[in-house]
Order: C-alpha cells, then structure tokens, then sequence
C-alpha cells in the first residue's frame, strides 16, 4: 500500500452497551490503554486534529466506546482502564465493555496497546497483554509522552519496557503527541495493516495463516 493520508476524519458514534457496538464495512482498529495515558491526544494527532477525540485531565473520563471514520479504516477509542478513583463496580462495567468488545475478533484489524513511556508496565497493563495473546489478537504497544523524555532515556525505557512484556524492541512504537514523533512509523503500521486486511478479505490467506500473522503481530 501507498503511504497512508489521513484527510478528514470524524466521529461516528458511541457506545455504551454491546448491543450499540458498530459492525465496521471496512478495517477497524482499536485503541486501548491506562486512563490517562494520551489515547485522545494520540487519536488527535493521527487525525491532524486537536480536538476530535476530546482530552481531559481527569483520567478515567472515556467511559464508552467512541468510534471515528478515518476513511480507510475505523478507529474505536476504548474505555480507559485501571483508573485508581473509581467504584469496583464502575471498574466492573468497563472491564465487561473490553470483554464484550473484543469478543468478535472477526471485526478487529488491529489493537494499538498504549503505554506511558515514563513508566514500567503496570499490572493493569500486563492483564491487557495477556488477554491480547489469549485471544490472538494483532497488537502493537505504542508509548506515549516520548517528548517527556531525554532520547537516551527513552531509548533505556523502550529496552526495559520490551523486556517487561516480553516483546522484541521492533514491537514498541515510541510516539508523542506534542511532536508528532512516531506519527509516520504509526501511519506506516495502518498502512501494513489495511494491505493484510485487503489480502484476507480477497482470500490470499487461510485461516490458518490468518492466525499466523496475529501471532506474530
């Protein structure tokens, strides 16, 4: 595939329940990761807008699943998890909403696992990487805040970050969204994406290798 351009990107809908869950035409791409880890800035700055997946300070604030038409492909904005100041039972029905959304995996190209790249994996974090392996869904870790860090301390971070999920460094994507840095290397990764998604589609892939490829994603 060409290089990917993003030109107009919107916002569909939400979601609250499994029932109100879209049935994309076209590849979808999940977003996923920590309350506050930048999932809206890093959704703003693939879409060369500010303010098409509203931030905030609170974390915890995304508590449906927002999705966007980036024209080629649909981007779902998943609740944030592992937010300290909420109820269990808050905790509860967002963990149900993860669980019931991946469920039809059939309708996920990809999932972009967001990690703070100040910071090790929390446990939440790890909890979200196992169940990505479980259900043999395609992933790539993208670190978020790069500005935030000296480039040899990110490039320390991105080491230890590998080595505490068990993932090879050409697996994590160091990105900030204050800087754009990471944006192409992210863009090149849809690109690979929506060309392996294009292949299926038309057959070039059995099922088998199909979960070949999610394997080694």
């Amino acid at each position: 595939m060409n290089e990917l351009v993003i030109k107009n990107a919107t916002f569909i809908t939400s979601a609250a329940t499994a029932k109100q869950f879209i049935s994309p035409d076209k590849p979808m791409i999940a977003v996923c990761g920590k309350s506050n880890v930048g999932k809206s800035s890093f959704i703003n700055m693939l879409a060369n807008r500010k303010k098409l997946a509203k931030t905030s300070s609170e974390p915890g604030r995304t508590r449906l699943v927002n999705y966007f038409d980036f024209g080629e492909f649909i981007l779902a904005d998943l609740p944030g998890y592992g937010f300290a100041r909420v109820a269990k039972s808050e905790k509860q029905k967002w963990a149900r909403t993860l669980d019931d959304f991946f469920k039809d995996k059939r309708n996920i190209s990809h999932v972009f696992m967001l990690v703070d790249c100040r910071h090790n994996p929390t446990e939440d974090d790890l909890q979200m990487l196992e169940f990505l392996h479980y259900h043999i869904l395609p992933f790539t870790v993208v670190l978020t805040k790069a500005d935030k860090l000296s480039k040899m301390k990110l490039k320390e971070q991105i080491k230890t970050i590998a080595t505490k999920t068990c993932l090879g460094e050409g697996n994590l994507i160091a990105t900030s969204s204050e800087t754009g840095y990471g944006k192409q290397e992210i863009l090149q990764k849809i690109a690979d994406v929506l060309d392996t998604a294009e292949r299926i589609q038309e057959g070039e892939f059995s099922e088998e290798n199909e979960n070949n490829l999610c394997e080694k994603a």
